[in-house]
């Protein structure tokens, strides 16, 4: 079996990851930041609009961006739980975890250019969009990766 391998993202074992270790860490540590920031989007009073990317909710409407950001961290929540139960349960879908990261950051980073927000300064997330593209690529890629030891299982695997 080759080095990297595309069967890693749809694995017929979802029990057992054959990559490197360090993405499982790092899916860890960006499951984290989300879930953080799905829970600031749903419990925080102004759901971070004001407090965090520094837009004016006294404006006419205010009331719906923070409805609306809450209901994004309801979304992103959903999406940090089923990374959890990935993580603990089916690491087999790691690489396939990674797609669905990068493919949100790419998603971000296209709305973002074409629906540009109006803030007092730039929020957190869009400095983080921008840097974590290039990580989750990296990630991505690496968790396609087949460790040596595994190549022999993997190959049965992803016949």
């Amino acid at each position: 079996m080759k080095a990297y391998s595309f069967g890693q993202l749809f694995p017929r074992d979802t029990a057992v990851y054959f990559g490197p270790r360090t993405i499982v860490v790092i899916l860890a540590i960006l499951n984290l930041v989300g879930t953080v920031r799905s829970c600031i989007h749903i419990f925080a009073p102004d759901s971070g609009a004001e407090s965090i990317a520094g837009m004016d909710v006294t404006v006419d409407g205010g009331s719906n961006v923070i409805a609306l950001l809450a209901q994004w961290g309801g979304a992103q929540l959903l999406e940090s739980l089923i990374i959890w139960v990935v993580l603990f349960r089916y690491r087999g879908l790691v690489p396939f975890m990674m797609l669905i990261v990068t493919l949100e950051q790419v998603i971000r980073t296209l709305i973002g250019d074409f629906k540009p927000l109006t803030s007092a300064h730039t929020p957190p997330g869009a400095v983080a969009t921008n840097f974590l593209l290039p990580i989750c690529v990296l990630a991505l890629v690496a968790s396609l990766y087949v460790r040596r030891q595994f190549r022999n299982v993997a190959a049965v695997e992803s016949d």
